[in-house]
C-alpha cells in the first residue's frame, strides 16, 4: 500500500495531470480516501514554492538554448497567457481568480500553471501559495467526487 500512496504522491507532482489524475488513480486502486486526499494535496503543493521562486528565472535563462529554447518558450507563453487572463477577468480579485484558475480542473490549469502565473505577474508569495493552495484542495474535491461518481457507477454496472 505505501507503494501506491507513493504512486499518487509521484502523479501529483506532475505538470497537467496533478492531483486530476492522482485522486482517480487512488479511488481507482481502491485506496482509502482521506489519506490518498491528503497524500495528492502534498505532492501537489510540494513543487509550488519552487515554481513561484525558480521556474521563471529558469525559463528566461533557457528560451534562448538550442535544444530547450522551444518548450521552454511554451512554458513561459503559458504562464504568461494565464496570468493575462486572471488579470483581467479578476480585476481586484486577482487571488480568488487565482485559486478558482487552480481549482477548476481544466486542461491547462492546475498548481503548475496558476503558480507560474502568479510568479509572472509578482503576487504576493504568501497569499498566491495560500490561494494555490484553496484552489488544490477545490480541486480534489471536484475530482473526488467525480471519481466517486464514475467508479461508483462502474462498481454498480458490475
Amino acid at each position: 500500500m505505501i507503494l501506491q500512496y507513493l504512486i499518487v504522491f509521484l502523479i501529483s507532482m506532475v505538470p497537467l495531470v496533478e492531483l486530476r489524475l492522482a485522486i482517480p488513480y487512488a479511488v481507482g486502486m481502491g485506496l482509502p480516501i482521506v489519506p490518498s486526499i491528503i497524500v495528492a494535496v502534498v505532492g501537489n503543493m510540494v513543487p509550488v514554492p519552487f515554481i513561484f521562486l525558480f521556474a521563471r528565472r529558469i525559463l528566461e535563462w533557457g528560451k534562448d538554448k538550442k535544444y530547450i529554447g522551444k518548450f521552454f518558450t511554451w512554458c513561459l507563453e503559458k504562464g504568461e497567457k494565464g496570468g493575462r487572463k486572471l488579470e483581467e477577468k479578476a480585476g481586484r480579485g486577482l487571488y480568488v481568480a487565482l485559486l478558482l484558475f487552480v481549482g477548476i480542473p481544466l486542461p491547462g490549469t492546475g498548481a503548475w500553471t496558476g503558480t507560474l502565473a502568479a510568479s509572472i505577474l509578482d503576487m504576493d508569495f504568501k497569499k498566491s501559495v495560500l490561494f494555490v493552495l484553496l484552489g488544490v484542495l477545490l480541486a480534489g474535491a471536484i475530482m473526488l467526487l467525480g471519481s466517486l461518481g464514475v467508479f461508483g457507477a462502474i462498481n454498480f454496472l458490475k
